[in-house]
C-alpha cells in the first residue's frame, strides 16, 4: 500500500502505532516520507522530544510545528466532540504542509482496535481524506506491538498515551492550568516507577489510573501518603485510586454519547 503512494506524510506522535508505521513508510518509501510532529499543552515537551529522537533514530526527514487548539473555543469549551475540532485544526495543517511538499498523502497511525473506541476525531481525518493504512488492513494493537518488537523498536512495549485534554470531562472548560497540574501529577507518578497510568481531573477530586498489577503498590502506606502530598500540593482536596485500574477511553462511561453518523 505505501510503495502505491510514492510519497507520504506522517502525523507523528512517537507512540507504538505511528513509530511502526513510520518505520515500514521509511523501509518501503526511503527518502519519500516526511514525519510532522505537533507541538501543544495538550501534550508534554518530553513526548515531543521522544518524537523528534526517534525521526533521527529511524533517518526520517521530520519537522515539528505548532498547532493552536486553544483559539478555538469549540475546544476550549470541551463538548463530546471536542477532538474533532482538535483533529481538524492538526490535519488542515497538515494537509497545507503535505501540498506545499507535493506530496500526495496525510497518513496517521489509527489502527484497528481504535473503531471500538467513541473518537469523534475519525470525522474530521474523513472529511479531509487523510488515510489510516494500519486501520485500513486491519492491524490490531496487539499485532503492531509484536511487529515492532521483532523490528527491535523501543516503542514495542511503551504504555499507551493520549492528549492530556483527555483527562477533562466534558463540558468541564480546558485550561492551561488545568492541564499543566495534570502534566505534573502524570510526570510524578512516572518518576515513582508507574509505567501505564492516567489522572484524571474531576474538579478538586483527582482520580488515578495505573494498570492492576500496580494497584497493590499504590495502596503501600509510604507511598500511598507520598502521592496524596503530592497531589493536594497541586490543589486537589481528595485524591483517589480508580480501583478498577487503567483503562482507555474511561471518561466516556455511563454518557449518552452523540456519536456523529
Amino acid at each position: 500500500m505505501l510503495k502505491e503512494m510514492k510519497s507520504v506524510l506522517i502525523a507523528f506522535s512517537g507512540g507504538v502505532d505511528s513509530t511502526f508505521l513510520l518505520k515500514v513508510a521509511r523501509d518501503a518509501l526511503g527518502d519519500n516520507v516526511l514525519a510532522v510532529i505537533a507541538e501543544s499543552p495538550t501534550y508534554p515537551e518530553s513526548e515531543v522530544r521522544w518524537a523528534e529522537e526517534m525521526c533521527e533514530t529511524l533517518g526520517v526527514r521530520r519537522r515539528t510545528i505548532q498547532t493552536d487548539e486553544f483559539a478555538d473555543e469549540n475546544f476550549v469549551s470541551n463538548p463530546q466532540e471536542r477532538c474533532y475540532f482538535c483533529k481538524k485544526e492538526l490535519f488542515s495543517k497538515l494537509l497545507q504542509i503535505a501540498k506545499e511538499n507535493n506530496i500526495p498523502y496525510v497518513l496517521d497511525g489509527s489502527n484497528f482496535d481504535d473503531k471500538s473506541d467513541y473518537r469523534p476525531g475519525t470525522q474530521a481525518k474523513n472529511e479531509l481524506g487523510v488515510r489510516s493504512p494500519l486501520l485500513e488492513l486491519g492491524f490490531t494493537k496487539q499485532e503492531i506491538r509484536e511487529h515492532s518488537q521483532k523490528l527491535g523498536l523501543p516503542t514495542w512495549d511503551k504504555p499507551s498515551y493520549a492528549c492530556l485534554a483527555s483527562r477533562i470531562p466534558y463540558g468541564t472548560r480546558i485550561t492551561q492550568g488545568i492541564l499543566g497540574k495534570i502534566r505534573e501529577g502524570e510526570g510524578f507518578l512516572r518518576s515513582l516507577g508507574f509505567k501505564q497510568l492516567r489522572v484524571r481531573h474531576h474538579g478538586n477530586i483527582v482520580r488515578i489510573e495505573v494498570d492492576k498489577d500496580s494497584v497493590a503498590q499504590v495502596m503501600e502506606e509510604d507511598l500511598m501518603d507520598k502521592i496524596s502530598k503530592k497531589f493536594e500540593s497541586l490543589g486537589y482536596t481528595y485524591v483517589t485510586l480508580d480501583l478498577k485500574g487503567y483503562r482507555t477511553g474511561s471518561m466516556n462511561e455511563g454518557l449518552p454519547i452523540s456519536r456523529p453518523v
